[in-house]
């Protein structure tokens, strides 16, 4: 069944943090409900579950639970929530099994009073960390790495709270976004290499911080900027104020947030992302030489920025060929193995209006294991297209993520196991072509070397844990 297949062959989204500090609310909802419309905005980044801590000045209330940010949140419980800061988390399990316990924000009490804390990342020096920890007598809750910062804050609690954060930021390795909130204080902090996202927002003159820029767009507020790489931002009742704790030599921003995660009307470390799928596509488009076909489809939604590129730069019309049914959640009842057999289309199907009797070019943004492309070039060729190319937008994705993003182990990629060609044939494609690391990097229209491409080349810029 497809969609079977492809939930198993597309890397999971991270996490998504949200939080709002607001002076003056007109009503003591408004944070609570703010984040609630910015955790909707960022829910591809998570689906497993979802939680918001709210703060009235005095103490702090939480409410979580399994599933999507609407099937948590009812409008009596937002109602409920009363108080001018929150922050909010929606949750894909990277470190630490997916169930209520693991569900963020997390809230614990240490010296300084209490605390809400929510994570995007992946600490990859969890273990090491677990053991050094345990040993001065912490206990462990939970089994993500998010409980590692409480249990740290708690051991530098004769700190101020940002002054312990400096002291944590020393301590961990890998890739972290963090928002936090005391009963008067919202603070973000970003890892040394900004490997994951955190932007900072204006909103009536009140603070935000998120993920993604598309969650500010939400709710209204205004893109300030990027929190910078070891960088941590305090916002209380004074205004902001920042920390650079860590002077990084360079950064490592993830590139698949430009090829998948992020949402395309973000603008992550000051690219905006749809542009930049566009341009990867004009470039894939580029490399490929004596191209003739008659016609360009995506597979949507990530690939379809690539695949208009692409088009326009090869001067090929661009069709909807497959249709997405966008309404295929993570969970429904199950098709009966006679259905299965008879090739149900869960999540997309093929216009055989438009693709019948035509030679088509294929654009996706990644190849995972292979078993989607192979899945969707059969469903093509039955619709009536006479030839199926693939294009995609990313090279050949051979090595593993260790920095918030679940990806497959290395010998279940495909292009770790197998060359190009050997691809093309496994997924039944005329041609294969994936864009060059040169392209990508071009099309992201950057000189430095500012990203993280570990995916691709097995050169990862923090130590892992195996």
């Amino acid at each position: 069944m497809y969609y079977e297949q492809e939930v198993k062959d597309k890397f999971k989204d991270e996490c998504g943090v949200f939080g709002i500090f607001i002076n003056n609310p007109d009503n003591m909802t408004d944070a609570a409900r703010s984040t609630f419309y910015g955790l909707y905005a960022l829910q591809h980044r998570g689906q497993e579950s979802a939680g918001i801590a709210v703060s009235n000045g005095k103490s702090i209330q939480i409410h979580k639970g399994m599933g999507l940010v609407a099937d948590v949140f009812t409008p009596e419980q937002i109602d409920n929530m009363k108080g001018h800061i929150a922050i909010g988390h929606v949750r894909y399990s990277t470190t630490g099994e997916s169930g209520l316990i693991n569900a963020q924000p997390l809230v614990f009490h240490y010296l300084q009073g209490t605390v809400a804390l929510a994570h995007n990342g992946n600490l990859t020096n969890n273990n090491e960390m677990r053991k050094r920890l345990a040993t001065y007598g912490s206990i462990f809750q939970t089994t993500t790495d998010t409980e590692i910062v409480a249990n740290l804050l708690a051991r530098y609690s004769q700190d101020k709270l940002e002054d312990a954060l400096a002291k944590c930021m020393i301590d961990l390795k890998g890739a972290f976004a963090l928002v936090l909130m005391t009963e008067d204080t919202l603070v973000g902090v970003r890892d040394p290499l900004g490997i994951r996202p955190l932007c900072l927002g204006e909103l009536n003159g009140n603070y935000v911080l998120a993920s993604e820029s598309a969650a500010l767009d939400t709710i209204g507020a205004e893109l300030i900027r990027d929190v910078n790489p070891g960088e941590i931002v305090v916002i209380n009742k004074d205004g902001l104020r920042s920390q650079q704790v860590v002077n990084s030599p360079g950064r490592a921003h993830c590139i698949f947030e430009y090829i998948y995660f992020a949402r395309p009307d973000s603008t992550i470390d000051g690219i905006n992302v749809y542009r930049s799928r566009r341009q990867m596509g004009r470039y894939l488009a580029r490399e490929w030489q004596d191209l003739d076909v008659d016609l360009v489809i995506s597979v949507p939604d990530s690939g379809t920025a690539a695949a208009l590129g692409f088009a326009e730069e090869a001067g090929i019309p661009f069709e909807e060929g497959l249709m997405k049914n966008r309404y295929v959640g993570r969970t429904f009842i199950q098709p009966t193995q006679k259905m299965r057999e008879l090739g149900v289309r869960l999540k997309l199907n093929a216009i055989p209006e438009i693709v019948r009797g035509k030679r088509i070019v294929m654009v996706d943004d990644s190849i995972v294991r292979g078993t989607t492309s192979k899945k969707i070039i059969k469903m093509l060729r039955q619709a009536g297209a006479t030839e199926v190319h693939m294009a995609v937008a990313s090279p050949p994705t051979k090595y593993p993520c260790y920095y918030g993003i679940d990806t497959s182990r290395r010998e279940e990629l495909i292009a770790n196991t197998m060359e190009p060609d050997e691809i093309r044939d496994f997924i039944g494609a005329d041609s294969l072509h994936y864009i060059s690391m040169e392209g990508m990097l071009q099309a992201l229209q950057e000189n430095e070397p500012c990203f993280c491409v570990a995916c691709f080349n097995g050169c990862y810029p923090v130590p892992h844990e195996e």
